[in-house]
């Protein structure tokens, strides 16, 4: 029975644990730029005892930027940032992915090149949820999204290559892999949605219509890695609240149906995994097990599950069957040494709420490691 403890073959790749550092957005790069610097240098080092870190959503482009302060992957500061962090990771011995992110309607036109409208499958603006924009320095506001501009059918075409161009550039920039951001009522999650996505044309309509950005832009990044190093992230919903989409986005009226039918495609695509985000609020609903074991059926290769995971929960869900990781999020933040105090049964700090976006090395960096 394998523990949390045990090692993972992913592709070519051997992890040394199933304890996962999924994408946690910080807002910590530097200004101007949105380029990793120092902070997020010691950040990703302290916690490179996971098996496997996947960055914090990562812009593959200026349109693709929905919150202030967040990284880029998209001009040579930024590749040469992020080499810093993927060294510093590598000399500790882990392995790290670049999650690709593209928040589409998501933006507003104060973080859109030249203030223009944000950019979507269809003009229908997001409702129920904020972005963060600038105020000035160190300083910022939420409010709600800007109408966005649907994409021609040669823009979703282009938007496709500035992905493989970001695969590219996280190739040069050392990372192991990338993970494909297809949650949370982003690009990529937009165009899967029957909410919104009213296309006409190849992108829309069918269900197949609609998961063809993702099969493209899988496609693509995967000619830069190989399939085997290319992980899909979604965030299914089964029930529909206000929360649930301010949170995770899109509730569609078959989830089922949606996310298996994504998880075969990217089966045929022989992806390297699959990353689950459940819903993660107080009294949230679980995750059908109807929907993991149809899930775990489907798509052959490793599948990592999040959300207010413990070491008990994780446990049973690799005694279930239903995953091969679990990530660790807000715990993660609070414990940067998380792997070992898990392993040794050591108590773990609290996290800091009010530091976790944006802000100085406070709530940061300055987490303690274990001190018997």
């Amino acid at each position: 029975m394998p523990s949390l403890f045990s090692p993972l073959t992913l592709g070519d790749l051997t992890l040394r644990n199933r304890i996962v550092l999924p994408p946690l957005t910080r807002c910590r790069s530097e200004q101007p730029g949105n380029i990793p610097g120092d902070r997020m240098v010691e950040y990703y080092r302290q916690r490179a005892g996971a098996g496997l870190m996947i960055t914090e959503g990562t812009q593959i482009e200026p349109r693709g930027q929905g919150y202030a302060w967040t990284p880029g992957i998209h001009s040579e500061e930024q590749v040469a940032g992020w080499k810093r962090v993927t060294d510093a990771v590598h000399e500790q011995g882990g392995t790290i992915f670049c999650q690709l992110w593209h928040v589409g309607r998501v933006s507003h036109t104060e973080l859109q090149p030249g203030k223009q409208p944000p950019v979507a499958p269809s003009a229908v603006a997001a409702t129920q949820v904020r972005v963060f924009i600038e105020t000035g320095p160190a300083a910022g506001i939420l409010t709600a999204p800007s109408e966005p501009r649907e994409l021609t059918t040669a823009e979703v075409k282009e938007v496709v290559g500035l992905y493989r161009r970001a695969a590219e550039n996280a190739k040069r920039a050392g990372f192991d892999g990338v993970e494909l951001h297809s949650a949370n009522g982003y690009l990529i999650n937009q165009f899967i949605s029957e909410h919104t996505n009213f296309r006409s044309d190849e992108y829309g309509g069918s269900p197949e219509n609609r998961l063809r950005f993702l099969r493209e832009v899988t496609e693509a990044v995967s000619s830069v890695f190989g399939s085997h190093r290319v992980g899909v992230r979604f965030a299914p919903l089964f029930s529909s609240t206000d929360e649930e989409r301010v949170y995770l986005g899109l509730v569609e009226s078959d989830p089922h149906a949606t996310y298996i039918g994504a998880a075969q495609l990217l089966n045929e695509l022989e992806v390297g995994y699959l990353s689950i985000a459940e819903a993660d609020w107080d009294n949230s609903p679980e995750m059908p097990e109807s929907f993991r074991a149809a899930l775990r059926e489907t798509f052959r290769s490793p599948i990592i599950y999040s959300g207010r995971y413990t070491q008990e929960k994780a446990q049973r869900m690799l005694e279930k069957g239903w995953g091969d990781l679990a990530g660790f999020g807000r715990t993660f933040i609070a414990n940067p040494d998380l792997p070992e105090r898990l392993r040794a049964g050591h108590p773990l700090n609290a996290v800091d709420h009010s530091s976790l976006y944006g802000g100085d090395e406070k709530g940061y960096t300055d987490y303690p490691f274990y001190s018997s």
